[in-house]
């Protein structure tokens, strides 16, 4: 099986759980990460998950991004059902519907800014000139086409933020899926990633799934869906003191 792009429009289910159940064997124990979790997330929504650590945010991320599967249940993503995937079909939908941003930033160290950004196309098969010229774009759209020839530790954690966001973009993905994106920043910074974030969320139509343990990130969202103990608690508008 080959994964097409789909005619998706704003408004239509992007990613859907249903029942989903994650466990993983420690030792005489089995661990119960996910149960029963359900959700319809939309293209176009922006999304905030939330919880207290060990609520099975990360576990959930890790099966959201095609990282792993799930024990139970089912989880679609753009009409496809991740368990009926192999490892290269999970691989090429990661590649077209997903760009990853994270706390670490990721970047290689020792390269350039836009040579960072351009890796996904390059993995694509994009010749050099062509994946310049739309990197140099991505980093323009993130605020910095004046740093295309910076190395990371020329740049600021912020800077560092934005050009993982641009590298997460370049190859136009219809989902963000972002961890802890603002963990390594201070809250004046923080709130620049997330105005970044809903700009890209309106300008471009990309969808947010954004798992943070920032109050003000999660109150920027549309949506937050909370976990407790592998289960959602609440799935709807932000509300004070969730």
């Amino acid at each position: 099986m080959s994964v097409e792009s789909t005619n998706l429009k704003v408004g239509d289910p992007l990613m859907v759980a249903t029942a989903l159940e994650r466990s993983f064997v420690m030792g005489d124990e089995v661990v119960r990460a996910l149960r029963g979790v359900d959700f319809v997330i939309c293209k176009g929504e922006h999304v905030a998950i939330i919880g207290p650590s060990g609520s099975g945010k990360s576990t959930l991320m890790y099966v959201l991004g095609c990282l792993d599967t799930p024990s139970g249940g089912t989880y679609s993503l753009a009409d496809y059902d991740v368990s009926e995937l192999n490892d290269d079909e999970l691989a090429a939908l990661r590649n077209r519907y997903i760009g990853f941003v994270f706390q670490s930033f990721n970047l290689i160290p020792r390269t350039t800014t836009v040579d960072n950004v351009a890796l996904p196309l390059r993995y694509a098969g994009v010749g050099v000139f062509e994946r310049r010229r739309i990197a140099k774009e991505a980093l323009e759209r993130v605020g910095l086409g004046h740093r295309l020839d910076h190395t990371p530790d020329r740049l600021s954690g912020g800077e560092r933020q934005r050009v993982a966001i641009a590298r997460a973009i370049v190859t136009k993905p219809e989902l963000l899926l972002c961890d802890e994106p603002t963990g390594n920043l201070d809250s004046r910074v923080g709130g620049e990633i997330s105005k970044l974030f809903e700009d890209l969320n309106r300008d471009l139509g990309v969808t947010l799934v954004i798992v943070t343990h920032d109050p003000a990130m999660a109150k920027r969202a549309q949506r937050n869906i909370k976990l407790v103990d592998g289960s959602v608690v609440y799935d709807g508008a932000p509300v004070e003191g969730r």
